[in-house]
């Protein structure tokens, strides 16, 4: 069993990745860290956990862990990736893991000289949907694929959110600008060359909140919006010339609808669903990085994707500032 400290007490961690690590078959949550001590152990009273400590520092130091899960907010993943590597424990860090490609590099650095591993926690990769789909593309399923459609949008505008707040790390494109990217670049194993974008900022926060990106992916093409101030709503689409494939609810399908994918033919005649009962992506996430953290041959989320992932976020806010393309 890979024991795991959660760095902070976070919503995420507490509503989702703890209970799948609880669920889990090959890990388990051995202690809480918080800067406030009281609050670390009401959530390990919460989940029954053993440990808790007033301090990352502290937790980093002890013996009761082998690894982390850092739900804190995105501008502090590559500072306490690295102290966790760097204290001999295993990473396995909320996205996007940086706000620029360039700070991974230290990231990188940190895995190999302490023989750690460092992943960037994208659920989405671990889910039978987009492994489906990953299937259905790679066996010719649509023919040629030519475009790729998405959307993910909700509306925040409380200015206490972390999403709201440019110093936390904030923003439309590190919240969720990085499933389109992400998901396409997993099923179709290819990385884009440019992108065309448009952004919108928030005149109070100073956050994006809507994004309207064009990449060229040399085959294809992905084309999405993304806005945290648009009603919900999520779709993704891959059109070829033999069929399309619709991912119903792709990124968060226990919120968004059912957790399925509807493959149409050609001429629109004859479609198949396919549907995921229990998909639970959060547990498949956990289980998958316990195996490789073991030394298990397991797929996971390399930093050397999260480099490409955030460079092209990276070309998407310069392209926003500009006419025409931008290189990736």
């Amino acid at each position: 069993m890979l024991r795991f400290g959660i760095l902070s007490t976070a919503k995420i961690g507490r509503e989702l990745v703890v209970p799948a690590i609880q669920d889990a078959e090959n890990c388990v949550v051995t202690a809480i860290a918080s800067r406030d001590l009281s609050k670390a152990r009401a959530m390990a009273d919460r989940f029954s956990v053993p440990h808790a400590f007033g301090s990352y520092e502290e937790m980093l130091a002890s013996d009761t862990i082998d690894a982390v899960y850092i739900p804190l907010p995105t501008a502090q993943h590559v500072e306490w990736s690295i102290k966790a590597a760097d204290a001999g424990k295993h990473v396995l860090c909320e996205k996007p893991i940086a706000l620029h490609a360039g700070e991974i590099d230290a990231l990188i650095a940190a895995r190999d000289r302490n023989k750690v591993l460092i992943s960037e926690a994208y659920m989405v990769t671990y889910s039978p949907v987009w492994r489906k789909v990953r299937a259905l593309l790679a066996e010719g399923a649509i023919g040629r694929l030519r475009h790729v459609q998405g959307v993910f949008t909700y509306f925040n505008r409380d200015p206490g959110n972390m999403r709201n707040v440019p110093a936390l790390g904030g923003g439309g494109l590190p919240d969720i600008g990085v499933y389109p990217t992400i998901t396409t670049r997993f099923v179709t194993g290819k990385e884009p060359v440019r992108v065309q974008a448009t952004t919108d900022r928030d005149p109070e926060f100073g956050t994006d909140i809507y994004s309207s990106v064009r990449a060229d992916f040399g085959d294809f093409e992905l084309s999405f919006y993304v806005s945290t101030q648009l009603a919900q709503r999520q779709v993704m689409v891959f059109h070829g010339d033999k069929g399309f494939i619709e991912v119903k609810s792709p990124f968060n399908a226990d919120r968004y609808g059912a957790e399925e994918l509807e493959l149409t033919n050609q001429n629109h005649a004859e479609s198949q669903i396919f549907r995921f009962q229990d998909a639970r992506q959060y547990r498949r996430e956990v289980e998958a990085f316990s195996k490789a953290a073991r030394g298990e041959n397991e797929e996971i989320v390399p930093l050397e994707s999260s480099v490409n992932n955030q460079k092209l976020i990276d070309a998407i806010y310069r392209a926003s500032e500009k006419d025409g393309w931008e290189a990736v």
